[in-house]
C-alpha cells in the first residue's frame, strides 16, 4: 500500500482511515475516553432495554420510543467504535471498500432515525400534556409500531442513495480518508469526478432532516409550554415541565454538537483538520453515552427500577 496515494483505480479494494490526522501520536491517549464512552453507551443502553422489557409498568409509548432510541444508539456506537479503536490501538487502518460504504450508510441513516425518534418523543409529550385523557387512544401500540416503522424507513430511504452514488465515482487520486470513520463527505472528496450531485444531496438531507425535525419539535414544545403556563399553580407547572426535562436535555445533546460540527465542516475552512475530525467523533459518540444517563437519572420509573435490581442483586 506504499503507493496507494498515487495509484490509478476506479473502485479501490480498500480505503485507508487515518484516525485523527495530526494527532497520531496521541491516538492511544485519545482512545481512553472514547473507549470509556463506548462501554458506558453499551451498558447504559442495554440496561434501558432490559429494564423496559422486564418491567410491565413501563410498557407505554414513551418507553417504547426510549427503547427505539437506545437501539439506535447501540447500532451507531457499534458501527464506529470497534474500527476506531482498532485504528488507535493496532494501527489497523485498512477498511474494505464495501465495508466502508456499509459503515457510511449505517452511521448516517441511524443518525437520521435518531432525529426522527426525538420528533416522536416530542409528539408523545405533546399528547400526554395537552390531551392527557386521549393519550392511550391516540398512541396505541399499533400507532407506535407504525411510527417506529416510518422512522426506520425514512432514515434508510434518505441515506440509501449515498453508497450507490459513492460506488459509481472513480477514485483515481487516493484511497486515504483523513478521518476515523467513513463519513459521507470525507469519501466524496476522494473522487476525481464532478461530485456536485453527492454534495448537494448531502446538503439536502442535512437541511431536510434537521429543518423538518427541529420545526416539528419546536411546534410540539410551543404547544406544551402554552399548556404548562395555563396551569394554576407553580408546583403544577414545575412538575409537568419536569416530565419533559430529560427529553429536552437529550435533544440539546444531539442537535447542538451535530449542527456545530456540520457548520464548521462546511464553512470553517480555517479550522484545523484534526479539530473537524475530533469533533465529528465527539458529536457521534457523546449522545449514545449521555442518553441512558439522562433518562436514567431524570426518569423516576427507570431510576427506581434500576435501584431495585441493584439492591436485589446486592442481597
Amino acid at each position: 500500500m506504499a503507493d496507494s496515494n498515487t495509484t490509478n483505480f476506479t473502485n479501490p479494494s480498500t480505503f485507508i482511515l487515518l484516525g485523527i490526522p495530526g494527532l497520531e501520536l496521541a491516538h492511544v491517549w485519545i482512545s481512553i475516553p472514547f473507549c470509556i464512552m463506548y462501554v458506558i453507551a453499551l451498558l447504559g443502553n442495554f440496561t434501558i432495554l432490559f429494564i423496559v422489557k422486564k418491567e410491565p409498568s413501563l410498557h407505554e409509548p414513551v418507553y417504547y420510543f426510549l427503547c427505539m432510541l437506545a437501539a439506535a444508539d447501540l447500532v451507531l456506537s457499534c458501527s464506529i467504535l470497534p474500527k476506531m479503536l482498532a485504528i488507535f490501538w493496532f494501527s489497523s487502518r485498512e477498511i474494505d471498500f464495501n465495508a466502508c460504504l456499509t459503515q457510511m450508510f449505517f452511521i448516517h441513516s441511524v443518525s437520521a432515525m435518531e432525529s426522527a425518534i426525538f420528533v416522536a418523543m416530542a409528539f408523545d409529550r405533546y399528547v400526554a400534556i395537552c390531551h392527557p385523557l386521549r393519550h392511550s387512544t391516540i398512541l396505541t401500540n399499533s400507532v407506535v409500531a407504525k411510527m417506529g416503522l416510518a422512522v426506520a424507513l425514512r432514515g434508510g430511504m434518505l441515506i440509501l442513495p449515498y453508497p450507490f452514488m459513492e460506488r459509481q465515482w472513480p477514485y483515481c487520486r487516493t484511497n486515504i480518508i483523513p478521518h476515523s470513520y467513513c463519513e459521507h463527505m470525507a469519501v466524496v472528496k476522494l473522487a476525481c469526478a464532478d461530485v456536485r450531485v453527492s454534495s448537494y444531496y448531502g446538503l439536502f438531507v442535512v437541511f431536510f432532516v434537521s429543518g423538518v425535525d427541529i420545526s416539528c419539535i419546536a411546534m410540539s414544545y410551543t404547544q406544551i409550554l402554552r399548556a404548562i403556563f395555563r396551569l394554576p399553580t407553580k408546583d403544577a407547572r414545575l412538575k409537568t415541565f419536569g416530565t419533559c426535562s430529560s427529553h429536552l436535555c437529550a435533544i440539546l445533546a444531539f442537535y447542538i454538537p451535530a449542527l456545530f460540527s456540520f457548520l464548521t465542516h462546511r464553512f470553517g475552512q480555517n479550522v484545523p483538520l484534526y479539530f473537524h475530525v475530533l469533533f465529528a467523533n465527539v458529536y457521534i459518540l457523546v449522545p449514545p453515552m449521555l442518553n441512558p444517563i439522562i433518562y436514567g437519572v431524570r426518569t423516576r420509573q427507570i431510576r427506581d427500577r434500576l435501584l431495585q435490581l441493584l439492591i436485589h442483586k446486592g442481597n
